[in-house]
């Protein structure tokens, strides 16, 4: 059974920092695009970040607009482990993340849509107060 956990979340103030991890149980993340969502009270669950397998010697990310420049999206697959580390968080950006997993991905892929992710963790709330 595919399980993944998300951790790393809390409260932060306005211009904080938090790192967020994903650890997959019961598959491994290696040949898979790998992706962080976000969903704040009464709003849809929106893309955040994702990171595609490997393409020979490098990745590829993508990010929101929201995101680029702030966030970085990493992964390990010895560890079968995802990160997102979140520097200058704004209130806005409070909600619960999820990570996903899109075991059929292809190689290089950077999917955006949650239609096309196979497995969600519970996620992890973050709170940026101001």
């Amino acid at each position: 059974q595919v399980q993944l956990v998300e951790s790393g979340g809390g409260l932060v103030q306005t211009g904080g920092s938090l790192s967020l991890s994903c650890t997959t149980s019961g598959r491994a993340i290696s040949a898979s695009a790998m992706g962080w969502f976000r969903q704040a009270p009464g709003k849809e669950r929106e893309f955040v970040a994702v990171i595609s397998s490997n393409l020979n010697t490098y990745y590829r990310t993508l990010y929101a607009d929201s995101a680029r420049g702030r966030f970085t999206i990493s992964r390990d697959n010895a560890r079968n482990t995802v990160s997102l580390q979140m520097n200058s968080l704004k209130p806005e950006e409070t909600a619960v993340y999820y990570c996903a997993a899109d075991w059929d991905s292809g190689y290089g892929a950077t999917p955006t849509r949650v239609s096309a992710y196979d497995d969600w963790g519970q996620g992890t709330q973050v709170t940026v107060s101001s």
